[in-house]
């Protein structure tokens, strides 16, 4: 590789100029606008044009996380898998850029990483998140801010009709396009392929992906798409799209809550008043604009944009808190919701003793909540032609002290091994066969984000996931090729959810 040469990069809106790492080959820029700050007159709009700067923009800073309540360890999320305590704000609207590339005349492929973080919490800021192994296998990584909770999701009838879609309540994913769009633009400054873009996030950032493979409003905006945990094809109770009315009443109820006369003064509250309320329905809405069906009726007719997948869950993705039934009152709940099929879903998630119900519970949760959705895109997904899907199981119980032993393969856990930043997470005792699992998940990664295939020299062989066999990916200390280990259940799940 020659010497980097980013002194300076044009790009929308002026100048700017980055750092470099410590070992000297990957130029990083952080805190790029890619959008006029939300703010004002601009809170719940969709994201303005960049304003434009005079001279050369700094970018060595990570842009202030979306406005949201101060981050605070909980569950098995330790500060590693949270943003800095601060900034945090509404002007939020920046990405940054990590690329390996000596000169703007390369094509390196792209990925633009979409955090998780239940809609209501989340930034590009989190340890876990660093983009630099990414860049040193040749990829150019991207991650952006979006708005969460009230901020990105609410609707309201005079948003609504001051919007030229006559939509409201998914600034979020319009947040999520804007930086595409700018990628698209922007990228082949810093090196980067603007043809070859693989859109990538786990949690509600794999539901975000979800949605943008979904949405006209992407189209020929990327070609691969990385689903970690967490997708909407599937409508459950806690999945089903809100009419978009009823959004609208519930936003028009909780603007009255604030004692406001107009949606100028509803603008003016600050920001910290609105947290104090909480908004309900964070999520992404059937807004007639980005999503003009809801996401099973567009996969259902084959409407969604065409990607390459690479998509899958955890071990112990199930992130259920509180009380769990004992064997008799599981016992009693399958019956009450199951009928005649209780025993089938016995069979499936057994409660014989207290212990095994508890089991059997979490295995529920992590189906339900995650299982099903990415299984299920994955069967929509074979249909498609000249398309591939690969799916994985990450099932490596991370190694762990006190508190953290009992988290297992938890919700997140894939992402430090997956972009290679296990040293970044200083909770655990890391052993040499972790090691040799970050090098194998973030090769597939950065091979899927170049080609579309995460297959190459010195890895398990992947095989595409197809309706006969249906073998993914089990990832853990020793990785390889399987079946499905627990097809039939997701099967029934989906068939029960399908047929109520």
């Amino acid at each position: 590789m020659g010497p980097l040469v980013f002194k300076t990069v044009k790009v929308e809106g002026g100048l700017i100029t980055g750092t470099i790492n410590a070992s000297g080959n990957i130029h990083i820029f952080r805190g790029i606008p890619f959008a006029a700050p939300p703010l004002g007159n601009l809170r719940w709009k969709e994201p303005h044009p960049v304003i434009p700067w005079n001279d050369v923009k700094s970018c060595d800073v990570y842009g202030p996380s979306p406005m949201q309540a101060n981050p605070v360890p909980f569950g098995p999320w330790s500060e590693e898998f949270l943003i800095p305590q601060k900034p945090i704000s509404e002007d939020c609207l920046y990405l940054n850029v990590w690329t390996g590339a000596a000169s703007s005349k390369e094509r390196r492929p792209v990925v633009i990483w979409i955090y998780g973080g239940g809609f209501v919490s989340g930034g590009t800021g989190v340890p876990v998140y660093d983009g630099e192994t990414m860049a040193k296998k040749g990829v150019v990584f991207v991650s952006a801010n979006y708005r969460v909770g009230v901020f990105g999701f609410l609707a309201l009838p005079e948003l609504s009709k001051e919007s030229p879609h006559h939509s409201s309540g998914n600034y979020a994913l319009l947040d999520q396009i804007a930086a595409i769009k700018w990628v698209k633009k922007n990228i082949a400054a810093f090196g980067g392929d603007p043809d070859n873009i693989t859109i990538a996030g786990q949690s509600a950032g794999s539901m975000s992906v979800n949605c943008l493979v979904a949405s006209p409003l992407c189209k020929n905006l990327f070609k691969h798409a990385i689903a970690e945990s967490g997708a909407g094809v599937i409508e459950t109770h806690d999945r089903k799209p809100v009419p978009f009315l009823q959004a609208e009443e519930e936003g028009a109820k909780y603007m009255e809550s604030f004692n406001v006369k107009s949606l100028e003064d509803f603008r003016k509250i600050p920001a910290e008043e609105l947290l104090k309320k909480y908004w309900l329905l964070n999520r992404p809405k059937v807004d007639g604009y980005l999503l003009p069906k809801s996401i099973s009726e567009i996969f259902a007719a084959g409407e969604e944009n065409e990607v390459d997948l690479l998509t899958g869950w955890n071990e112990d993705d199930g992130i259920s808190f509180g009380k769990k039934d004992n064997a008799e009152e599981f016992k009693k709940h399958a019956e009450e919701k199951y009928g005649t099929d209780a025993d089938k879903f016995l069979s499936f998630f057994p409660a014989g003793n207290d212990e095994e119900a508890i089991v059997s519970q979490q295995k529920l949760s992590r189906d339900l909540t995650f299982g099903i959705q990415n299984f299920a895109w994955a069967n929509i997904q074979t249909i498609r032609k000249n398309k591939r899907v690969y799916v994985y199981r990450f099932a490596r119980k991370l190694p762990a002290t006190g508190e953290y032993k009992k988290y297992g393969a938890f919700h997140t856990g894939e992402v430090a091994y997956a972009y290679g930043n296990l040293d970044f997470v200083h909770r655990c005792p890391w052993e040499p066969g972790d090691y040799s699992l970050e090098k194998t998940m973030s090769s597939f990664w950065a091979n899927f984000i170049k080609t579309g295939d995460p297959n190459g020299k010195g890895l398990p062989k992947w095989p595409s996931y197809n309706p006969q066999s249906k073998m993914i990916m089990m990832l853990n200390l020793k990785s390889g090729a399987m079946p499905l280990p627990d097809e039939k259940s997701l099967e029934f799940l989906v068939n029960n959810i399908s047929s109520h």
